[in-house]
Parts: structure tokens; C-alpha cells; sequence
């Protein structure tokens, strides 16, 4: 059984007819609102408001309808473009992971590195500030660094330190 079955069947079975129709009823949403027509579409909402200002005297009525009109329409927006960025992201930590797992010599320890911790996000960047370190006192751009690399070498200069009965042990 390949990798791919393997997780279809660990995460069960596929969403219902509900959740599909949802999804693809947002993503509808989602690239329309993004689009020109769109924009004119609404501004054409609000020109027409604007115009029928004198018709209705300016009233309070009339100014709760854009206001209540765009409030909801905020509201709602916001979660389709949450949903969006969610899966967005979810799909470059997808082809980052394979470009990762697909490359000799990547540490494996950064796929899903989205799901570490603040400390370990930052442990991680402080290894990397020091191959940048290392890569700035080097004169020659083509050689490249690991963080393993610069594991042993921060054990090799630890060793280096240490008084000749402590490294025995």
C-alpha cells in the first residue's frame, strides 16, 4: 500500500455531500470576489444606493441598509478568505515538504515544520543564522551548509574546549 492510500485511510472516509458543496460553493465565492467584475459590481451597489439618497430623503433607513448590507457581506467575506488562506498555506507546506523529502542533503526535520513549536521555531532559526554566519565568512557563494554540518561543528569546537580528562570519558 503506497504512502497516499495510507493516509486516505487513516483520515477516514471523504467528506460528505454537504461539506463538497460547501467547498466548492466557497471557492466560487472566493475567485469571484477577486475579480473585476466584482468590484463593479459592487461599486455599482453603491452607486445605486448614492443615487436613491434623494429618493428616500437621506433617511436613517436608507443609511442602515449599506450599513447592514456591507457589515454582513464583511462578515462573511472574512471566513471565505480566512478559508482560502488556509488552504493556500496548506498547499505551499505541502510543496515545500516534498521539495524537502525530494532533495539529498535537506534535513528532513523541517517537513511540517508549521506544526513546531515557538521554541523550536526559534531554535531553528538560530541555527540559521549561524550558516548565514558561516556562508558570510566564506568567500566561495557555491558551498552550502547543513544544519547537521553545523551540529558537528559546534560539538567538534565544544570538544575543542573541554580539558583533555573530560573529553576521555
Amino acid at each position: 500500500m503506497n504512502h497516499i492510500a495510507q493516509t486516505k485511510e487513516a483520515l477516514g472516509p471523504p467528506a460528505g455531500p454537504a461539506t463538497a458543496f460547501f467547498a466548492r460553493l466557497a471557492e466560487r465565492i472566493t475567485k469571484f470576489s477577486g475579480t473585476t467584475l466584482a468590484f463593479c459590481v459592487a461599486a455599482g451597489l453603491v452607486l445605486v444606493w448614492a443615487l436613491t439618497g434623494p429618493l428616500f430623503q437621506y433617511s436613517e433607513t436608507w443609511q442602515l441598509v449599506i450599513n447592514t448590507s456591507t457589515t454582513i457581506i464583511t462578515f462573511l467575506m472574512v471566513f471565505l478568505i480566512q478559508r482560502a488562506q488556509n488552504k493556500d498555506s496548506l498547499v505551499l507546506h505541502l510543496k515545500l515538504n516534498e521539495l524537502i523529502a525530494a532533495t539529498k542533503g535537506a534535513s528532513n526535520r523541517l517537513i511540517n515544520a508549521q506544526d513546531f513549536t515557538e521554541d523550536e521555531i526559534n531554535i531553528l532559526h538560530q541555527y540559521y543564522c549561524l550558516l548565514a554566519e558561516k556562508a558570510q565568512k566564506e568567500n566561495d557563494l557555491g558551498r552550502t551548509h547543513t544544519v547537521e554540518e553545523a551540529e558537528e561543528n559546534h560539538q567538534e569546537k565544544v570538544e575543542a574546549h573541554q580539558p583533555k580528562a573530560a573529553r576521555r570519558r
